[in-house]
């Protein structure tokens, strides 16, 4: 008889948070209607700066930035700080000079589907 223990890493793999964020950052993105920028994997954490004349809203779908369920970044210079965040995206509206950091796990996006087949935070509770 053959035991295996390989399993496959999953959105609740704790080693995949304990290591440093593999880099990624994206500059001058978003506009006047929603902007998705997603990432190549789930991420481990994201900090996001508005470097532009107007406040930015940030949301985890296009539901909720559209609707009521974002939180805003101050314009000319404001940031979130780090967010300890699993996402495969996030939606940015209302600014065109966001720049977003994040530090990305081993975990392909695929692992934070919600049954639909495709990964999104669409429905969930606060998402919109």
């Amino acid at each position: 008889m053959t035991i295996s223990w390989k399993a496959n890493v999953g959105i609740n793999h704790t080693p995949a948070y304990q290591v440093s964020g593999i880099p990624f950052t994206t500059g001058s993105v978003g506009g006047s209607t929603a902007t998705k920028i997603e990432f190549p994997s789930v991420t481990r954490w994201i900090y996001v700066t508005n470097n532009d004349s107007s406040p930015a809203s940030i949301g985890f779908s296009k539901n909720g930035v559209d609707g009521d369920n974002f939180f805003t970044v101050a314009a000319n210079g404001g940031t979130t700080g780090v967010l300890e965040l699993k996402v495969s995206e996030v939606w940015v509206s209302g600014s065109t000079g966001v720049d977003i950091v994040a530090g990305l796990t081993s975990i392909p996006i695929n692992r934070v589907s919600l049954g639909t087949g495709k990964p999104s935070w669409s429905g969930s509770v606060g998402v919109g």
